[in-house]
């Protein structure tokens, strides 16, 4: 298994001696790996009070990211008000300033323990300038109060950790919150709800920075799935457990026949379940109606098929259920925006970068 990120320290693991059975698959900082001539780079914010899992997400994701050739696209870095950070009982070396964010094309924000007591006017004004110079900007969890205390979400749809969208909401009437979503994509700003959703933030913006193909590479290390889409409810509605591992069991049996003509009913009987049942429980675990999650895996792996071979997209349109070329287009363009053509071009532009 992966070791945690170089630079982050908790005292407890330092007991572990060099032959205590955990090593790296390879190095989380990507030491000894070759970069991408262009490296995104991305700065995860250490802002005093952190929540180590939160801070820890982006540091670990993106530095395993690899393309096709094998190069390394990300780069990451802390940046923060101190050369030294620390949070119970992490501690962060190697920070930059918050002048250094600036430099870097990506800006992670993690959530902090006591969301509405930050007052730290360096901070929010490097937000602003971020935002200004067109910066990304990602928070996770309870970060997006960090964001929305700075102003940058004035105006935008955002989200946090369901606990406090509610004071979110009332204290920044100028944010439109979204209490019910894993994560919200304006473009530039980007938010999370709580904790793992953080996850799922970082495989969407793998996948639009270099593909789907790479954002599946880490999930399948991170042994999580790639199907959790922005929509999906934060809180999940418990079933028995033999109900979810039905629900569990139809996904992996529509990523097996997505070359397949699929319906409703057909899914339903699958499971034993009634249609109106299957939509419903199907909907509160997977985010979105059956139909539409089988439609959206279908343009997932058509997008990886298209960054990674070289079939035609009558071909394409083919195995992945579409039926035709232009059934596929219609779906790129409901579901995606562009066309197949466009987002072939588009990954092969960013594989030559």
């Amino acid at each position: 298994m992966p070791e945690y990120p170089a630079g982050i320290r908790n005292d407890a693991m330092n007991k572990h001696s060099a032959n205590d059975g955990i090593h790296p698959a390879y190095p989380a900082d990507g030491s000894g790996v070759a970069k991408s001539r262009n490296a995104h780079k991305v700065a995860i914010l250490a802002v005093p009070d952190f929540v180590p899992f939160d801070i820890s997400i982006p540091y670990q994701v993106f530095p395993l990211v690899r393309l096709a050739d094998g190069l390394a696209p990300y780069e990451t870095c802390f940046c923060g008000p101190e050369d030294a950070a620390g949070s119970r009982e992490f501690s962060i070396r190697a920070v930059h300033s918050y002048e250094h964010a600036l430099l870097c094309d990506t800006i992670m924000v993690p959530g902090v323990y006591d969301p509405f007591g930050v007052d730290d006017e360096a901070l929010f004004r490097m937000l602003r300038m971020a935002a200004a110079k067109g910066i990304r900007i990602a928070s996770i969890c309870t970060g997006a109060c960090l964001l929305a205390a700075s102003g940058v979400l004035d105006g935008l749809s955002a989200t946090s950790h369901w606990e406090i969208t509610q004071a979110l909401a009332q204290r920044y009437p100028a944010v439109q919150v979204v209490p019910d979503v894993l994560f919200v994509d304006n473009g530039q700003v980007l938010t999370s709800a709580g904790l793992a959703s953080g996850l799922d933030l970082c495989l969407h913006i793998i996948r639009k920075d270099y593909g789907v193909s790479a954002a599946e590479r880490i999930a399948d290390f991170f042994v999580m799935p790639l199907e959790r889409e922005a929509g999906h409810c934060q809180v999940i509605r418990r079933y028995p457990a033999h109900e979810k591992d039905r629900l569990a069991e139809l996904q992996l049996w529509i990523l097996e026949n997505l070359h397949k003509e699929l319906s409703l009913e057909g899914l339903a009987g699958q499971v034993c379940m009634s249609t109106r049942t299957l939509h419903r429980r199907f909907r509160e675990q997977a985010g979105d109606a059956p139909m539409v999650w089988v439609a959206k895996a279908r343009i997932r792996r058509a997008q990886a098929l298209l960054e990674s071979g070289s079939m035609s997209v009558e071909q394409i349109a083919a195995v992945t259920g579409f039926g035709s070329a232009t059934a596929l287009r219609d779906g790129f363009r409901r579901h995606v925006g562009s066309s197949p053509s466009a987002w072939r071009r588009a990954f092969a532009q960013r594989e030559a970068s």
